[in-house]
């Protein structure tokens, strides 16, 4: 394994065909990203389907994720582009209307949410064309009317932000719901929750997913969200930074610190998170990424996030291969210098994460070739991950489900599932799967987990060290047991024999 963080990578008309995404996975790619907010069903059921065909024909397993919109509040539609300057006025209906331009400096439009409008008071912002114009509220009575700040051009559908509004709407929209069970009925490894406020959202989302056990992502994108990241992390099984509106609702320089803290939480918790928005955006147009965004990436990856996502840039970039390729050669180079060592400052999760935690520090201090785990959840490599070890991390899974939703940890390889209950045939055939990817040093040293019951989620409770005598055994397993039967027989002798030989 050449690195450890993982890329997540969303697809789009220059890089959906069965193809490109073949390209995508050799070039480095763990995870792949469904956009929702375009494209139809059908649309996407195409793309996942060319996923899954990638999958087999390359013989790697990646997660899929499918990002669901949420309630993106938007312009309504324009009569014709608005070419707005610092002193326009823009006033805000609360019933639909085509905007139009009422007279020199003065606009009109409406909001797909005009419930929002209520909430708004004087003096707060809003952020037009996601962030790009920028307006003061002057008067909220009986219309909200708006003060341009800075030049720019507004058009139809152009998202609307509201920083310093708390405006409290429903997180799931009715869309969403038909995403969401589309999203169950074609079981997609992860779910990204967009404009999350609140442990509540998460939950309701969680509703959503009926008996289905995928993993909900929490997009963190709004202040609010920030303010109640705790009981967020509490309830979700990974979060993502989502800096694009994220860089809107809080002040611009506080992105980074907030960024760093969403990290350290994360991996305190032992949960993936995924840094996400314009890490390569100039790479949309251009062979090269710039030196800030190559050292953003490498930012990201230090301070410890799992997965470091691309949006445009290979959605409808020029090149998405050479950007994969770009962004897992920055991984590889950081991560020599990656500090392990910081896992000495978590405290345990639970009893059994002490198991986790011995067997990655019992597998670097024997600068062992691999840990092979073997979980029934998901849940040993999530904790083992945690810890980031520097000894690769193979697991293992009892059904696919369990072994795709393992893509998002940090230095977690899928290998396949494991089926056996016997524990020497376990073994052997995680070591024979080894053997067949070409990842195996029959001289090597390797570490197995496994648990007993077999099945059972929660039963880690097994350490082995794998020598290479043990590795040729268990290889063999088969033969090598008729071996020892047989010569256990032949040192067995009869008494008569015995009395005879003395």
């Amino acid at each position: 394994m050449d690195k450890k963080t993982k890329i997540l990578a969303t697809l789009g008309p220059a890089s959906n065909s069965l193809e490109m995404i073949e390209k995508l996975i050799d070039a480095g790619a763990n995870m792949f990203r469904l956009n929702f907010s375009h494209g139809s069903h059908e649309y996407h059921q195409e793309t996942l389907e060319n996923i899954r065909q990638a999958m087999q024909n390359k013989k790697k397993i990646v997660g899929i994720l499918q990002d669901i919109s949420g309630p993106k509040v938007r312009v309504g539609e324009l009569k014709e582009p608005f070419s707005l300057e610092a002193g326009d006025i823009i006033t805000f209906e609360k019933k639909e209307i085509v905007g139009y331009k009422k007279a020199p400096k003065e606009y009109v439009v409406s909001i797909n949410y005009p419930d929002i409008l209520e909430k708004i008071k004087i003096d707060e912002f809003i952020y037009l064309y996601d962030g790009i114009i920028r307006a003061r509220v002057i008067e909220t009575t009986p219309k909200v009317k708006a003060e341009i700040e800075n030049n720019g051009t507004l058009s139809s559908r152009k998202g609307v932000n509201f920083p310093n509004t708390v405006i409290d709407i429903e997180v799931i929209t009715k869309k969403d719901e038909e995403d969401i069970a589309w999203g169950v009925k074609n079981r997609v490894d992860y779910f990204a929750i967009s404009f999350v406020q609140n442990a509540k959202d998460m939950r309701r989302a969680r509703a959503l997913l009926g008996d289905y056990k995928g993993k909900l992502i929490a997009k963190i994108e709004k202040f609010d969200a920030v303010s109640n990241i705790d009981e967020i992390i509490e309830v979700s099984d990974g979060i993502m930074v989502a800096r694009g509106d994220l860089g809107i609702e809080v002040p611009y320089y506080e992105v980074p610190t907030i960024q760093k803290m969403l990290i350290r939480k994360s991996n305190a918790k032992g949960i993936p998170v995924i840094t996400a928005t314009q890490m390569l955006l100039s790479m949309t147009q251009n062979e090269r990424a710039t030196r800030a965004e190559i050292s953003d990436v490498a930012n990201a990856v230090l301070d410890g996030t799992d997965i470091v996502m691309l949006s445009e840039e290979s959605a409808v970039g020029e090149n998405p291969t050479n950007v994969v390729e770009t962004m897992h050669n920055i991984i590889s180079q950081t991560e020599k210098i990656y500090n392990h060592d910081k896992r000495y400052n978590f405290t345990y999760l639970d009893e059994f994460d002490v198991i986790q935690a011995t067997v990655t520090k019992l597998a670097d201090d024997l600068s062992a070739n691999g840990i092979l785990s073997l979980t029934s959840s998901g849940n040993s490599a999530r904790k083992m991950s945690r810890y980031r070890p520097k000894t690769p991390l193979y697991t293992f899974a009892h059904d696919k489900e369990t072994l795709t939703s393992l893509t998002a940890l940090w230095g977690v390889e899928p290998i396949t599932t494991v089926k056996e209950a016997q524990a020497s045939k376990m073994i052997q055939k995680m070591l024979r799967s080894l053997e067949k990817r070409e990842l195996l040093n029959k001289n090597g040293l390797y570490i197995c987990t496994v648990g007993y019951p077999v099945g059972i989620p929660g039963s880690t409770n097994t350490i082995k060290i794998l020598t290479p005598s043990e590795i040729e055994f268990y290889l063999n397993f088969k033969e090598n047991r008729e071996k020892t039967k047989q010569e256990k027989k032949q040192k067995v002798i009869t008494i008569d024999e015995w009395i005879d030989k003395k």
